[in-house]
């Protein structure tokens, strides 16, 4: 299955799209300019920081951690464990006392009204394994299913873990990725020097620094793609600025070799995300309705419970018989469901009302249509089997905020039963059409008429703006704010 990694370095945005045989299967978006020094939409998952809790609360479990965000962090008895000495669950009092500086790991970015999710467990990802210092032994990904290069790779494990050179770090664990499979123990070890390298450098920062602080940030989001989005199947990795193709060049050098030959400067023509139709794809991910190639469609509707999932055969019917027809539709649905969950982050519960089926065997083939799916991305699903009433339940965990919570907020004049795009939001759409504008029309000033709280967020960016959209080839643009537009209408030209 051929798969390409395209990254769109835009002026406020970097977005990160893994395409399967010319098809969308996974999207990530950065923010680089925002609100904050850190930009509004950049993830903080993989993040080390040196806290302190705040409030211990033994009815839930858990501690609240400051960590330096607007909301204190949830570290729950679970996650803590590593900080006692005693076996099984302690109690959160017995981990960790209000006051106590505690150096945790963000696993779960802040959604809605909850703070980061931490962890105790701290680990420092890299290529092939992942470095685990607080815990022994050696772990394997549950992607590797093969049982003789599982105990190849536990073999070659536990060499690691008890080799006594200075260049690792005693007493740690490993976990080995799925990109480890077929490695051989120098790349491994080469890896887990690396690793050793930068738990050394968080551990020397602690010295010095006063709760809250950031000792360690996880990768920016075009490293991060590369060493977690890239397998042997990856024919290309194209990036379409220069800056941040040789950055990634650099990055291989050094952390993963083999892969640089795979980079390639995108110089077009026309925009990186036009390969493929991906523009209008990703703007189908905020359409409640999806097509499928047979002619019926799934709606997808999110409430404040649950997510619910209406599959419909629409103009299909099968020749034979209705339970075929059924049967077709609710493939095709089980295999799309799990590409739009992965693409627009939904996690939580999930209700699929699948088309009604009477063969119990077509029932399982769809379960397990769903299930390897959904399974694509790592993140962990627990599947009930299906209902009589053709219903499948599911749990997803949350990552992140989904998409449509990230792009869009409640509108006001509706009382919150619709959804309207975030001034933000409208603004990335913008910057992208002057780009473009640029590439059309060099040299000339590009003008854009938007809503006036749009203008002013853009305004609000000052200089870092000016100079980011200069780079990508527009030093002129006037951003003229205009009454007549709504939040989501804008015109850009020269």
């Amino acid at each position: 299955m051929a798969q390409e990694i395209l990254i769109n370095i835009g002026a406020a945005e970097i977005r990160v799209a893994m395409v399967e045989n010319g098809r969308l299967q996974a999207l990530s978006c950065e923010r680089v300019l925002g609100d904050d020094e850190s930009g509004a939409g950049r993830s903080s998952v993989g993040d080390i920081v040196l806290g302190r809790a705040v409030r211990v609360v033994p009815a839930v479990q858990a501690a609240f951690v400051e960590i330096g965000q607007d909301r204190a962090g949830f570290l729950g008895a679970h996650e803590a464990r590593c900080l006692g000495d005693a076996s099984g669950e302690p109690a959160i009092g017995e981990l960790v006392r209000e006051g106590d500086e505690v150096l945790v790991q963000i696993i779960k970015d802040p959604i809605g009204e909850k703070g980061a999710r931490l962890s105790a467990s701290v680990t420092i990802p890299g290529r092939l394994c992942v470095l685990a210092p607080y815990q022994s032994g050696v772990a394997l990904s549950r992607r590797i299913e093969d049982e003789a290069e599982r105990r190849r790779l536990a073999a070659l494990g536990e060499a690691l873990v008890n080799d006594t050179g200075d260049d690792l770090f005693p007493g740690a664990g490993y976990i080995f990725r799925t990109a480890a499979i077929g490695a051989e123990g120098d790349g491994l070890r080469d890896d887990a020097v690396r690793l050793a390298q930068e738990w050394r450098a968080i551990l020397a920062a602690r010295k010095q620094a006063k709760p809250p602080a950031l000792l360690h940030r996880d990768l920016d989001a075009v490293a991060r793609a590369i060493r977690d989005g890239v397998h042997d199947d990856t024919a290309r990795i194209l990036i379409d600025d220069a800056e941040a193709a040789e950055s990634a060049r650099a990055f291989c050098r050094r952390a993963v070799p083999g892969v640089e030959s795979r980079i390639e400067l995108f110089t077009g023509p026309g925009a990186l995300f036009d390969m493929h139709d991906l523009e209008s794809d990703i703007d189908g991910l905020l359409h409640p309705r999806v097509a499928l190639p047979c002619g019926g469609w799934i709606t997808i509707e999110r409430t404040e419970a649950l997510t619910a999932v209406d599959v419909n055969s629409g103009s299909f019917t099968h020749a034979s018989a209705i339970e075929d027809t059924g049967f077709a539709v609710n493939l095709e649905a089980a295999q799309e469901i799990g590409r739009q969950l992965r693409l627009r982050g939904i996690g939580g519960l999930v209700v699929v009302d699948f088309i009604h089926m009477r063969d119990a065997a077509h029932a399982e083939r769809v379960v397990a249509a769903l299930t390897e799916h959904l399974a694509k991305d790592g993140v962990p699903v627990t599947i009930s089997p299906m209902s009589q009433f053709g219903l499948v339940e599911l749990t997803r965990k949350r990552v992140r905020e989904p998409l449509a919570s990230l792009v869009g907020e409640s509108c006001g004049s509706c009382a919150g039963q619709g959804n309207v795009r975030r001034p933000d939001a409208v603004a990335m759409d913008i910057l992208r059409r002057v780009e473009a504008g640029a590439r059309a029309a060099p040299g000339k000033t590009i003008r854009v008429h938007a809503a006036p709280e749009v203008v002013a967020w853009l305004a609000g960016q000052g200089e870092k703006l000016r100079t980011a959209l200069a780079r990508r080839g527009a030093p002129a643009v006037d951003f003229v704010a205009d009454e007549n537009c709504s939040r989501e209408r804008f015109d850009v030209g020269t």
